[in-house]
């Protein structure tokens, strides 16, 4: 499985917690990748879990570049998606303009245009900030 399709799986994951989160459903992350994972992969336990435990930074992160919209008022997909590109831009080693293209991409995939262009303008305007431009 390369980066890619990980991180469709990782976007799943988070969508099936953000749903249960919404819901108060009681779920274990571990009983949820498992759920969506054929075999063993490093990459997305690491990745579900730095989202979840920085969810709530990454929440005001995104509130605080998101124009006149709140991340909540997404759907659960576009949201899955953009914590895993906040994530991925702020707390990995993955190149920026890598962990922004995946979300992007993503977003074309899973979402419509107005929403990829969103996840596309916060993502970069934080990319921006970050190398001080």
């Amino acid at each position: 499985m390369n980066r890619g399709e990980a991180r469709v799986i990782i976007m799943t994951i988070l969508y099936q917690i953000l749903m249960y989160q919404n819901s108060s459903i009681s779920y274990d992350v571990n009983d949820v990748i498992k759920e969506n994972l054929e075999i063993d992969n490093e990459f997305v336990k690491q990745m579900v879990t730095g989202v979840l435990n920085n969810k709530t930074k990454l929440e005001k992160v995104a509130n605080d570049n998101l124009k006149d919209w709140k991340i909540s008022r997404l759907g659960l997909t576009d949201q899955a998606i953009l914590y895993l590109g906040l994530y991925e831009l702020l707390y990995t080693n993955t190149p920026e303009v890598v962990a922004i293209n995946e979300a992007v991409e993503l977003a074309k995939k899973y979402s419509d245009e107005k929403v990829k262009n969103m996840i596309n303008g916060v993502l970069d305007k934080i990319y921006h900030e970050k190398i001080g431009g």
